[in-house]
């Protein structure tokens, strides 16, 4: 238990000694209520205030053993439950993110991204929009159906080029595979002779 005794705030002289703190309100009052009583009361005074201030801390420490009690009884009872610290985690932080949600901050804020989310799709619509006509006008003008034209034209000769050499080694091809046919001859009966006796 810790007592504390204040020092003598009032010399001799009544006025307040330097053992005060300069500019405390409290030292001020207490300088006061000491200066109208006698030393004998000045003592008295003391020894009430430090009884007082025994019974306080005995209070507290009381507090605190019947909080750590009671703690210890509450984590009892959530293990039992099979409330786990990692549940009450998650829970904190679900109901963390529940209270920003709800805040007046999280809804200009959200409202204001979707604002802007609005305005800026709309801009990329009209820019895609502006382009897809732009290139139906490309594709309708003159000079794109003449390029198209001359693509398309190339395309086709380089294709029939293609196909006709595909079919002229296919034709070379059968030519050699049918000489070599002709070529291969089939042997020829050798007449029987009789046999030698």
């Amino acid at each position: 238990m810790h007592i504390f005794l204040l020092p003598s705030i009032v010399d001799n002289s009544g006025k307040l000694s330097d053992a005060s703190p300069v500019g405390s309100i409290s030292s001020a009052e207490i300088a006061n209520e000491f200066s109208g009583l006698s030393a004998e009361e000045q003592t008295a005074q003391r020894e009430e205030w430090s009884q007082e201030l025994a019974r306080v801390e005995e209070e507290i420490t009381t507090l605190r053993t019947v909080l750590q009690s009671k703690m210890r009884h509450a984590s009892e009872l959530k293990r039992k439950l099979g409330i786990t610290v990692w549940k009450e985690i998650t829970d904190d932080v679900s109901q963390g993110f529940k209270n920003v949600k709800e805040s007046n901050v999280y809804q200009k804020t959200e409202s204001a991204i979707k604002t802007t989310a609005g305005k800026t799709t709309s801009v990329i619509g009209g820019i895609a929009g502006k382009m897809t006509q732009k290139l139906t006008e490309m594709k309708q003008s003159d000079s794109f159906r003449s390029f198209e034209e001359r693509v398309g034209s190339a395309y086709e000769n380089v294709r029939s080029k293609v196909s006709s050499r595909s079919s002229s080694v296919q034709s070379l091809s059968d030519i050699q595979n049918d000489e070599r046919r002709s070529s291969v001859t089939t042997p020829t009966a050798i007449p029987e002779e009789k046999p030698i006796p």
